[in-house]
């Protein structure tokens, strides 16, 4: 089985990814660490060295040859916001599902992450409007949405393989 996780930094895409890819007994890929694999050095530095253009540009190439793979996929926060990653997320026939997060879950999960580019470069109202300005193109492309905030990310990913085992069944009947 296959699917695709997306939404804004700090939703819980790639802890619910691997929960997911367990309970199905397939592989997760996190994108941003496929990205970090083929570049030899962390985001941040990439984000550094070569720019945000570079970056969207060696991310979608990456996002190509996971599509390829079987198994779940967890994407980077803005991959979904960029057209010719968009398109290929839709065209890929694999079921994405967009988890979200209220505000304040957002900064509370992800103020002390060092890690996230935008999380250094932004304050928090910057970082909120960005979330916000990303939801309607999370939506166009998420055939699936669920709310994080409430909810443990075992919980998240049962209600997703539930989800993807209806889908399955009624591909079935």
């Amino acid at each position: 089985m296959r699917a695709i996780l997306i939404g804004f930094m700090g939703s819980g895409k790639t802890t619910v990814g691997r929960l997911l890819a367990s309970g199905l007994a397939t592989e997760h890929a996190d994108l941003d660490d496929l990205i970090v694999q083929r570049a030899g050095r962390p985001i941040t530095t990439i984000f550094a060295e070569r720019g945000e253009g570079y970056f969207r540009q060696m991310e979608h190439q990456t996002l190509l040859q996971a599509l390829k793979t079987p198994g779940i996929l967890s994407t980077g926060g803005g991959t979904p916001t960029i057209a010719m990653n968009a398109i290929s997320l839709k065209q890929s026939a694999v079921p994405v599902i967009w988890l979200t997060a209220g505000d304040q879950t957002t900064i509370d999960r992800v103020k002390n992450d060092s890690s996230r580019p935008l999380v250094n470069e932004l304050d928090q109202d910057a970082l909120i409007a960005l979330k916000r300005r990303r939801q309607s193109l999370y939506a166009a492309v998420a055939d699936l949405t669920i709310a994080t905030d409430q909810l443990t990310p075992r919980q998240i990913a049962h209600q997703i393989q539930q989800w993807l085992n209806q889908k399955a069944a009624a591909l079935q009947a």
